[in-house]
């Protein structure tokens, strides 16, 4: 049994048994933003048509070695902006939840902003911040963004912020890797 099925598990009974006055706050999930709504903050009125990218395992190899972040689905939520970029849907682990991104790619693959759609975590929503989320901009996967180096951490969000620096790594890299030419 992993961390979440048995932290699921643990909330679950005790919810049952009339502790949910105890976990209450760390049982709630967030959803800031649609699709749609990302859509229309990150590309504005350009048009975007969704396009089906299937990564290869060798695509996904080279992705895991070129950033260091291992590549779990070979599927990608991806829409073509008729300039040229990109929108991706994308998971990172927080702490011990997902947390869902949007990600503008310009067509020369650097990034045009990030929004979080949905965050889990009861803590580190701060990770939500416009000025925190625009330390990302104008990242290519030419230079590997670091934490604390490139993009400054957050007290009390550090994995979250580590696991998103990791995410925009992976996403540039696959980029390169399999978005460019398409």
């Amino acid at each position: 049994m992993d961390r979440r099925t048995f932290t699921r598990s643990i909330a679950s009974y005790f919810a049952s048994a009339g502790g949910m006055f105890l976990f209450g706050s760390q049982l709630s999930a967030r959803e800031y933003l649609t699709v749609d709504q990302a859509q229309k903050i990150l590309f504005g009125g350009e048009e975007l048509t969704q396009t089906t990218v299937k990564l290869t395992a060798l695509q996904k190899k080279a992705i895991r070695e070129a950033s260091g972040i291992r590549v779990r689905r070979s599927y990608l939520a991806a829409w073509k902006a008729s300039g040229g970029g990109w929108f991706l849907l994308d998971q990172v682990i927080g702490k011990h939840e997902y947390i869902d991104l949007a990600i503008a790619l310009s067509s020369t693959g650097s990034i045009k902003g990030i929004e979080i759609l949905n965050y889990r975590e009861s803590y580190g929503g701060d990770v939500r911040h416009k000025r925190w989320r625009a330390q990302f901009t104008g990242f290519t996967h030419n230079k590997k963004i670091r934490i604390d180096r490139e993009v400054m951490s957050i007290t009390g969000a550090t994995l979250s912020c580590r696991h998103i620096v990791e995410g925009m790594n992976r996403i540039l890299h696959t980029w390169d890797i399999a978005l460019r030419h398409i």
